[in-house]
C-alpha cells in the first residue's frame, strides 16, 4: 500500500503527484505555507488526502512556534490564521474543512496560559489521530464495499484516483476494489483517464499496478460503449463533498457517468468517510464547484494541445443528482434511497 505523506515532527514529506508515475520525487514541507501551496498546486490531492495534510501543516506551525511564542495566548491568533489560510486552498472537498472545524473546537478549548510546547504536541496529537483514523476509516469503507458483491466477480470502472494517493491509505472506492481484490473478486478494473488531470491514467493505473490488480486504462469517452457491450457491473467513484439530500461532488466527468450507468442499467456507487457528508448543504446546487487554471486544458505535460488563447472552460468537479445513485458506501454500511432519511440517521449513529 502506498502512502502519499509522512508526518517526521519538523517536516511533512509529500510525494509529487504531478510527476507520477514516471517520476517517484518527494518535497519536504517545513512550514504551513509550503503545504498550502502544494494543496492548491496539486503536489497532494485527493479530499482526504488534503485534509490530512492541513492538519500536519498546522502541526508543523505550532512546533516552529514554539520559538517565537511562550504560551498558547501568545500564538492562538497565528494559529487560526493559519487555519483561514489552508481553508483557502480547495473550496470544494469538505473533508478538509472537517480537518480545520476539528482544529478550531481544539483551539477553543486550550487555556491562554498553555505553554506553547504543550499546544505543539496538542496539535501534533491530533493531526496524528485525524491520519490514522482515516486510515482506519478507509479500511471499513472497503469491508463495506466489498459485501455488497456476494461472491460473484466483478468488472468495475472507476474514475479519478480514490487510492492511498487519495487519502491516509488504503483508499475509499479503491479501498473497495482493494478489499474486493483480497477476496478474488474482481476481474477487471477500468480506469478512466480522467481528463485534464489524468488522475486515472498516471495515479489509478500506478496504484492497480503495484497491487497486481488486473486492470486497463480507458478513454473517458469509452465508458458508454463498455457498458453497451455489457463489460461493466459496476462504476464506483469517490466523493469530495456529499450533500444532505445525497447529491454528490466528485471529479468532473462522474456526472456523465451516473447518467451513462442510468441508461444501461449497471450500479453506481459512491464511496465516501461520513466527514464527506455535509448536512448543513440541503443539496448539490449549493456545493462550491471549483474552476482551476485554463492551461490544464490549454496544455497537457507541458505540450501546447490548444491555440495559445483558447478559451477555456476548467471545472474541477460536477454534482451528480442523488436519484442516480445505486448506493453510498461509508465506513458504517451502505446507504440507500431515500438518502436524506438514511443520511440523517447514518451522520446521527455513534461510532
Amino acid at each position: 500500500m502506498f502512502s502519499a505523506m509522512q508526518f517526521q515532527g519538523e517536516a511533512l514529506r509529500l510525494i509529487d503527484q504531478r510527476l507520477l508515475p514516471a517520476e517517484e520525487v518527494w518535497i519536504d514541507c517545513r512550514d504551513l505555507e509550503t503545504v498550502a501551496r502544494a494543496i492548491e498546486d496539486m503536489v497532494i490531492r485527493g479530499a482526504p488526502a488534503i485534509g490530512c495534510a492541513a492538519a500536519f501543516g498546522l502541526a508543523l506551525d505550532a512546533v516552529a512556534a514554539t520559538h517565537a511564542h511562550t504560551t498558547w495566548g501568545d500564538y492562538r491568533s497565528r494559529f487560526i490564521g493559519g487555519i483561514e489560510r489552508l481553508a483557502r486552498t480547495r473550496p470544494t472537498a469538505v473533508n478538509l474543512f472537517y480537518v480545520l472545524d476539528r482544529m478550531r473546537a481544539l483551539a477553543e478549548r486550550l487555556p491562554s496560559a498553555a505553554p506553547s510546547a504543550d499546544v505543539a504536541r496538542e496539535v501534533a496529537s491530533l493531526a496524528q489521530h485525524l491520519y490514522d483514523d482515516d486510515l482506519a476509516t478507509c479500511r471499513a469503507i472497503g469491508r463495506c464495499g466489498a459485501a455488497l458483491a456476494d461472491g460473484r466477480k466483478l468488472r468495475i470502472l472507476t474514475h479519478c484516483n480514490t487510492g492511498s494517493l487519495a487519502t491516509a491509505g488504503y483508499g475509499t472506492a479503491l479501498g473497495v476494489i482493494r478489499a474486493l481484490a483480497e477476496a478474488d473478486q474482481v476481474e477487471i478494473v477500468y480506469a478512466d483517464e480522467t481528463r485534464p488531470y489524468l488522475q486515472g491514467a498516471r495515479l489509478t493505473a500506478f496504484e492497480l499496478a503495484a497491487e497486481r490488480i488486473p486492470y486497463k486504462v480507458i478513454a473517458d469517452s469509452a465508458a458508454a460503449y463498455l457498458m453497451q457491450q455489457g463489460k461493466v457491473d459496476w462504476v464506483i467513484v469517490g466523493a469530495d463533498r456529499i450533500a444532505a439530500n445525497g447529491d454528490t461532488a466528485n471529479k468532473i466527468g462522474t456526472y456523465g457517468l451516473a447518467v451513462q450507468c442510468r441508461h444501461h442499467g449497471v450500479s453506481f456507487y459512491v464511496a465516501a468517510p461520513l466527514s464527506t457528508f455535509d448536512v448543513q448543504v440541503a443539496d448539490g446546487s449549493a456545493i462550491p464547484v471549483e474552476e482551476r487554471t485554463p492551461e490544464e486544458i490549454r496544455q497537457t505535460a507541458g505540450r501546447q494541445m490548444t491555440p495559445k488563447d483558447a478559451g477555456v472552460y476548467n471545472p474541477s468537479f460536477d454534482v451528480t443528482p442523488s436519484s442516480l445513485i445505486t448506493g453510498i458506501i461509508t465506513e458504517k454500511g451502505v446507504l440507500k434511497p431515500p438518502y436524506s432519511a438514511a443520511i440523517a440517521g447514518m451522520v446521527q449513529k455513534p461510532a
